[in-house]
């Protein structure tokens, strides 16, 4: 399941770099918001085309296409780095120290294991369709109106380049906590219980007062 989670600052270099690329994957994320309101009005005007005019959005599932990597993929490093992926936080909130660590390093370990064949493998699937010798640059496209799919197909494997970058970030993190034995650690995600995640919401909510 997804937890609520907490990252903390220091002095280190981890923690510096780890401010660093947040910032780029909050970018990101903006980006994917972004795109994602701008679908929102490619429907309503789709809907008002048609049902007013009988004149639907031109080429309206190609935009849909076109976005979703965006919507989708963009934002993937910067849910990871705030822990808000799908785990198991039931089982892993009940580790301490340690254990703890050497879970969340090997565990990390085989998630940046997947993500670099997830680079090779989209990073390929781009390369396909990318050609600077033909019109738009681009060996396909849309089927309607003809939009070129390679921008999109490069979405992906920058979004899980970053991805790899913050999981390396991470097992640098867990790993150094490991070492020394730590009792929390920066730059990582850290499970919170549920009377931390009750403090963190109240705060939050007197902070907008």
């Amino acid at each position: 399941m997804a937890g609520s989670s907490t990252v903390l600052s220091d002095d280190s270099t981890l923690s510096f770099l780890d401010r660093k690329l947040y910032r780029l994957e909050r970018f990101f994320a903006l980006i994917a918001g972004i795109f994602a309101f701008g679908l929102m009005v490619l429907a309503v005007v789709s809907v008002t085309g048609r049902n007013g005019f009988n004149e639907p959005l031109p080429g309206y599932v190609d935009w849909i296409e076109t976005f979703m990597p965006l919507i989708a993929i963009l934002g993937v490093s910067y849910v990871q780095r705030d822990g808000g992926h799908i785990r198991m936080d039931i089982v892993v909130g009940q580790l301490k120290g340690r254990v703890l660590w050497a879970v969340e390093f090997i565990t990390t370990i085989g998630i940046l294991i997947l993500i670099l064949a997830l680079v090779w493998g989209s990073w390929a699937h781009f390369d396909r369709s990318f050609d600077m010798t033909r019109p738009m640059w681009s060996r396909d496209s849309t089927i309607d109106i003809g939009l070129p799919l390679w921008p999109a197909k490069l979405v992906v494997p920058v979004a899980f380049a970053v991805m790899s970058v913050r999981l390396v970030l991470q097992i640098w993190g867990y790993g150094r906590a490991f070492i020394r034995g730590d009792e929390t650690a920066a730059a990582v995600p850290l499970v919170q219980s549920v009377a931390e995640q009750a403090a963190a919401e109240a705060e939050h909510i007197q902070g907008r007062d």
